[in-house]
């Protein structure tokens, strides 16, 4: 059976995993979402007691997901971590969405979330500079790579764009979300770039 991996990731608080699930109900999916999964499957190397994280063992984790995707009984497979990308075997691969958010608004879902300060100002970093758009494109094809503006929008409505990409309806594309431009032009940089 060919399966179709879809990746979603994004940096962590964007809404990621809200987004994995309801698409996964919708495709009638098998749903992976990696920090689970490495924690059930034994995954891990220990904790970053800094970022209160687990350090995956990459090597471990793509052997596993290979076996996962191989033995799923469904055709779709969704995968949900900021870290997809690197760990999910490019031969699988079908497409990647990346999700991103204006940095004033994910900042304020942060903040809702309790991350620390330290965790807030390295994720908002991450948002604003790239990170999981330049490691997707590191990683695979730019021509599975999707980037996804999602600020102010429903999950719902998220969901069906990803589902108009998925149904060729329309075409992926990268590079149109630009926040260093943006927060320069309002004179915010300083304000959310502090790492």
């Amino acid at each position: 059976m060919n399966k179709r991996v879809i990746l979603v990731t994004g940096t962590p608080c964007i809404g990621k995993t809200t987004v994995a699930q309801q698409l996964t109900a919708k495709l009638d999916a098998v749903y992976i979402n990696l920090t689970e999964f490495a924690e059930k499957h034994s995954l891990t190397l220990g904790e970053d007691k800094e970022r209160k994280t687990l350090i995956i063992d990459e090597e471990k984790m793509c052997t596993k997901i290979a076996e996962t995707i191989d033995t799923a009984e469904k055709s779709t497979v969704i995968v949900d971590g900021h870290y997809a990308a690197a760990v999910v075997p490019k031969r699988y691969v079908t497409r990647i969405f990346v999700l991103r958010r204006n940095p004033i608004e994910l900042r304020t879902l942060m903040q809702k979330s309790d991350f620390s300060d330290a965790k807030l100002w390295e994720n908002l970093a991450s948002e604003i500079l790239d990170v999981c758009l330049v490691e997707a494109l590191q990683e695979h094809e730019k021509e599975k790579v999707c980037e996804l503006d999602i600020t102010g929008k429903t999950v719902e409505a998220v969901v069906n764009e990803i589902r108009v990409v998925l149904n060729e309806n329309k075409k992926c594309s990268v590079g149109h979300v630009d926040w260093l431009s943006m927060l320069e032009k309002e004179g915010l940089t300083g304000e959310y770039l502090k790492v």
